[in-house]
């Protein structure tokens, strides 16, 4: 790739100094390369011709040949246009031109032969094609036809000649001159297990291809070789850490963890979580350091395979820690720990802000002389002055909420580093889990524990909201308690704290005191506010809670029947689905209802349907996937993690299983890529490293 390929751009026919700088600004494109690696997002087959009788909507884009009979301007000033007549033996059909008249009907010549090409559009009873491309049907007419590359552009790169048919012109004066620069790097038993072309070909035919089959083939190699090489660069960073990490070895499985196990747990552990504690039982006793991914959704059990995962440390003489990133959760956590462990001889604490010195020296030196056997906290735990006799294991719950610095500073709480379990209740799709934790090791519990009865998730209109009210009383009658939700977005806080304060007044009336006790949270209160707030109506004290979404990830309410999400159509799919699980946590029947205006996106109806249909929250997961793209969803759509060329982590999750594992079975075979045939693969690795540090960030 070096030499020509490496070409300042200005030096290649028909772009020059000018054209360069939009280049570069408008499209990231310094070097030949860079133009090279430009590709198509969609193709446009010129071969095929359609009579004007055929055409209709369904067709998309059309291509006729026909004969000018009339054209003429209409209206004046903004609602001027130029409409022309085409006709064949088969009909007529009407061009229309918005923009560009004085350029366009110059050119037009009645009873003259055009091909006509463009998206055709019913008008009444007529169709009509906007802005169509017009060739005389003459010599140019020859050049024609065949298999078209259609390439994103923009405004200033247009401005300078470069829209689609620009950049198609420029990348077929490079074309010719990459024969015997473009290098192989990809083994031949990969190329041949796959039936992959030669990058080389794949490269030409990307841009010109005769076919949709050869585009295919193309693209094809080109996601593998992309994907591939992302996911080699994971495997040797795991590779990597785990050859350096030293962990504990937890060889045994002893007598605290079989006792509860055996005889103080209540019910049975679901398939689901067996197979994860097995998984952390080999991990544990690997004499590597654990970094483990657990994904369950809410209510699937993942707290009790961590105090599990804890009981292992304990039984070989270590300690543990559980880490939450807000107070109320980790206050949470840390009720669910001691109601399992109370018949148990270990000994649990709770660290955050509000810990008094008195308890919080105490726990220091609990901690310090070893009698002290698990701490739960928020980021308190991270404090230089918490420090373990032998911490053995330490579990970070929803990790997205805490930095990288953070985490990194857990490990510095024993000569060897703790295994580390991670624990998330959003549900992430395999493809994303795949590249974004492909360090980690990914554990999932894919399964709810018997006699959770799922919620019921139903939409309604903003003109149902008396029945939704009267259905709210009822269920409050019964005993139980209701959430409702309001959106917060940055960009109209005002606007959407004015609809907040709006419906607790309207929810107040309707709900007056002393009968009835509303609590209200937002993110204008002050901590100490919110906290009061919800340990009311955790404890029982007031019947509704009246929100914006900070209702935490994981506050556990099990009276509380009803989740109400007003403007339902603002909220993401994941959003929404975490809402949904504040509720169905006791044995009751649970609801969750979507409030919305009439006027709805596809997108949007989209969410809602998918909401009312499932309950699965990777089945979520994957529509939200499809919907808002993986950079929205990881938050790293400026981060560059995801600067995929042509890959697409929503379609090709199939191809990136076949990529990873062809990444586990290369480095499997050749731990340092020292085999003769795997050179090349070295060569693009170190090359992939220096260009794009990030990558070697990921996780």
């Amino acid at each position: 790739m070096k030499n020509l390929l490496n070409t300042p751009i200005e030096y290649l026919k028909g772009v020059g100094p000018k054209r360069a700088v939009v280049l570069k600004e408008g499209a990231g494109i310094y070097t030949y390369w860079d133009l090279l690696n430009y590709f198509p997002f969609r193709y446009i087959d010129r071969s095929q011709f359609h009579k004007i009788g055929e055409v209709n909507e369904e067709i998309g884009l059309v291509q006729i040949k026909g004969r000018l009979r009339t054209f003429q301007e209409i209206g004046i000033n903004r609602s001027k246009r130029l409409v022309a007549s085409i006709e064949d033996e088969t009909g007529q059909i009407e061009l229309v031109w918005f923009k560009g008249i004085k350029w366009v009907k110059p050119s037009l010549q009645v009873g003259t032969e055009y091909i006509v090409f463009g998206k055709a559009s019913r008008f009444g009873a007529k169709y009509n094609i906007a802005h169509p491309e017009l060739t005389l049907l003459d010599g140019k007419a020859s050049k024609i036809g065949g298999f078209q590359p259609v390439y994103h552009s923009g405004d200033k790169l247009t401005g300078k000649g470069l829209n689609s048919k620009g950049f198609e012109g420029i990348i077929k004066n490079l074309i010719p001159q990459i024969k015997g620069f473009v290098h192989e790097n990809l083994p031949n038993h990969i190329l041949s297990k796959f039936n992959l072309i030669s990058r080389e070909q794949a490269m030409l035919l990307i841009h010109q291809p005769s076919n949709m089959k050869e585009a295919q083939s193309a693209q094809l190699r080109l996601k593998f070789e992309e994907l591939f090489f992302l996911q080699l660069l994971l495997v040797k960073q795991k590779q990597v850490v785990r050859s350096k990490s030293r962990g504990h070895v937890f060889e045994k499985v002893g007598p605290l963890f079989n006792s509860l196990y055996k005889e103080h747990l209540p019910f049975d552990l679901t398939g689901a979580q067996k197979k994860v504690l097995k998984e952390i039982r080999y991990d544990l006793g690997s004499g590597s350091q654990m970094n483990r991914l657990l994904q369950g959704d809410v209510g699937s059990g993942k707290t009790l395979v961590a105090l599990f995962s804890m009981l292992i440390a304990i039984d070989c003489g270590f300690q543990a820690s559980l880490m939450a990133p807000t107070e109320i959760l980790a206050i949470q956590h840390f009720e669910t720990l001691k109601e399992f462990l109370q018949d148990l001889p270990i000994t649990v604490a709770l660290l955050t802000g509000s810990t008094k010195a008195t308890d919080r020296k105490l726990i220091h030196e609990q901690l310090e002389n070893g009698s002290l056997h698990i701490l739960v906290g928020t980021h308190a735990l991270l404090e230089d002055k918490v420090k373990f006799k032998n911490v053995g294991l330490s579990v970070i719950d929803e990790q997205h909420r805490f930095g990288v610095a953070q985490r990194a500073r857990v490990w510095k709480k024993n000569k060897i580093p703790p295994h580390i379990l991670v624990m998330t209740a959003t549900p992430i799709p395999r493809t994303l889990a795949m590249t974004f934790y492909g360090d980690l090791d990914v554990s999932v519990i894919d399964e709810m524990p018997p006699g959770r009865k799922p919620v019921s998730t139903q939409h309604r209109f903003d003109s149902a909201r008396n029945t939704v009210f009267g259905f709210i009383e009822k269920e409050i009658r019964k005993g139980r308690q209701v959430y409702i939700v309001y959106p917060l977005i940055e960009e109209s806080e005002k606007l959407d704290y004015k609809d907040l304060m709006d419906g607790y007044e309207s929810i107040v009336r309707r709900f007056p005191q002393p009968a009835y006790q509303v609590s209200i949270v937002h993110g204008r209160m002050k901590s100490a506010d919110k906290d009061h707030e919800m340990s009311r109506f955790v404890a029982g004290e007031t019947q509704i809670m009246v929100a914006t979404t900070v209702i935490e990830v994981g506050v556990n309410v099990p009276n509380a029947s009803i989740m109400v999400v007003e403007s339902a159509e603002k909220f993401g799919l994941s959003q929404l689905h975490q809402l949904r699980g504040r509720v169905g946590r006791g044995a009751e029947q649970s609801y969750c209802i979507l409030m919305t205006s009439y006027k709805l996106t596809d997108d949007a109806k989209k969410r809602l349907e998918t909401m009312v249909r499932t309950n699965d929250g990777f089945e979520i997961a994957e529509v939200d996937l499809k919907l808002r793209g993986p950079g929205d969803i990881m938050g790293t759509q400026q981060s560059g993690l995801l600067d995929l060329k042509i890959a697409d982590l929503a379609r090709d999750g199939q191809l990136l299983k076949y990529a990873r594992d062809t990444a586990f079975d290369l480095i499997s075979d050749d731990p340092e890529l020292t085999k003769p045939e795997h050179a090349t693969v070295r060569r693009q690795l170190v090359e992939m490293i220096k260009e794009r540090p990030n990558w070697s960030r990921i996780s």
